[in-house]
């Protein structure tokens, strides 16, 4: 059976697979990703990635408006519970009514995903994409941070996170020093390593790293002839050509152009794990063979030249 070794999540004390199921599209997101996830498939992937190796799941209170929590914990239901030794993360977003993001929110946040989620606290809660209110406010007296830290010492967190985008002002979080994990997006991929600072700094303060979406929203899995987008955005023609060229090399080498997108990040020591959106029981499998694929050195080899801006 294939395995997949845990690793330590910073200075949490949890340890997770290299793989972590990401939420975002269980709860269907077609707008964003271009097709509907139905309730059932959504609950089967959550399923099938309990019964895989992957013992890491990262969902929000965001996504699809509360949905996809609802499908993680419909399974989760159906096992009894948060399996012994798996890890569960998920993200205080602002208000959906109002779209305030200051302390009262975070914790409407949080208690709503507590419930339905079904449990008593959050082993990792993040802070969801902060850009909207900028550092200032989210560090305010009565703001976003200040909500988070009173979840933490009233114990319904156990340990905090960041997660968002813009480089620069997820680095400016992580020295606050009120994080022990930072989850960055579509910023450390094989076409683009903009996200490197944040990996190198992350890492120098003992902030465990997770980066999420190795495939630029699917054009490194499924290939530039399949999808012409990157990171849900017309792929610029550099791209389009520099993964035209990646894709070939794989293909010669016998290794799925995905593997290659995926290992790129789980190879990289900096990163504690890499978060892949799932939204079908196959995925998960697909996502665990990609994992543990064979890639020979002259591979990379050939690929890096082609991973530089």
């Amino acid at each position: 059976m294939t395995t997949l070794e845990r690793r330590p999540l910073g200075g949490t004390g949890l340890e997770v697979t290299p793989v972590c199921l990401g939420g975002g599209v269980l709860g269907s997101m077609p707008s964003i990703f271009g097709y509907d996830v139905p309730a059932e498939q959504g609950i089967a992937t959550v399923r099938a990635a309990l019964e895989s190796p992957i013992n890491f799941l990262d969902t929000s209170a965001g996504y699809s408006d509360g949905e996809s929590e609802r499908r993680v914990a419909a399974a989760l239901a159906e096992v009894g519970g948060l399996p012994e030794g798996h890890v569960l993360a998920t993200k205080v977003d602002p208000d959906p009514e109002t779209g305030e993001f200051d302390g009262p929110a975070v914790r409407r946040s949080a208690e709503a995903s507590l419930e339905r989620l079904g449990l008593e606290r959050f082993q990792l809660l993040h802070l969801h994409d902060p850009e909207g209110i900028g550092f200032e406010a989210a560090m305010a007296p009565g703001g976003a941070v200040h909500a988070l830290l009173a979840l933490k010492e009233e114990g319904l967190a156990e340990h905090l996170g960041v997660a968002g985008g813009d480089i620069e002002l997820m680095r400016q979080f992580v020295r606050t020093g009120a994080f022990e994990v930072v989850l960055t997006h579509n910023r450390f991929t094989l076409v683009d390593q903009s996200a490197t600072p944040l990996l190198d700094e992350a890492t120098g303060a003992g902030v465990a790293v997770l980066n999420a979406a190795p495939f630029g929203g699917g054009i490194l899995a499924k290939g530039p002839e399949a999808l012409r987008k990157y990171a849900y955005a017309d792929a610029k023609p550099d791209v389009l050509e520099r993964v035209r060229a990646m894709a070939t090399l794989c293909a010669e080498a016998g290794v799925p152009l995905g593997a290659a997108a995926l290992q790129f990040s789980t190879r990289d020591p900096r990163i504690t794990s890499t978060v892949v959106g799932m939204s079908s029981p196959e995925r998960v499998e697909q996502a665990v063979d990609w994992a543990t694929w064979p890639i020979p050195d002259d591979l990379w080899q050939a690929l890096s030249p082609l991973t530089k801006d």
